[in-house]
């Protein structure tokens, strides 16, 4: 009685998988061997990962923009000059929170607009 359990679960955790995939698109395509119609998953990326992909890419400025206009240029940038003789994890932080343009001038209108 277990095994048949845990066959009918495992059967039914597929089915819920294959359902919520053919929600985010399908394709209907003929099965050659049998001739019958089927819906397969469209395997194209599907637009929620490119919105969380933008999403992590703002958060990220806008942690950075806090960040530089919080400390300032110069103490920033010490903070940037200690993590980079850091372990492998605070050289790859510093390169993350480099000041490139876009956070320059994000930071420069919060200076702006906090006084």
């Amino acid at each position: 009685m277990e095994d048949s359990q845990k066959a009918f679960f495992k059967r039914q955790l597929r089915v819920r998988r294959k359902h919520n995939r053919l929600a985010e698109g399908y394709v209907t395509k003929l099965n050659k061997k049998n001739g019958v119609m089927e819906h397969c998953p469209d395997r194209r990326a599907g637009a929620h990962v490119l919105r969380y992909a933008l999403v992590a890419v703002l958060v990220v400025f806008a942690f950075k923009t806090a960040v530089l206009h919080w400390l300032g240029a110069e103490a920033y940038a010490d903070t940037l000059a200690t993590l980079q003789t850091g372990s492998s994890v605070e050289r790859v932080g510093a390169l993350v929170m480099q000041v490139d343009p876009v956070t320059a001038r994000l930071a420069d209108l919060a200076a702006g607009i906090s006084g």
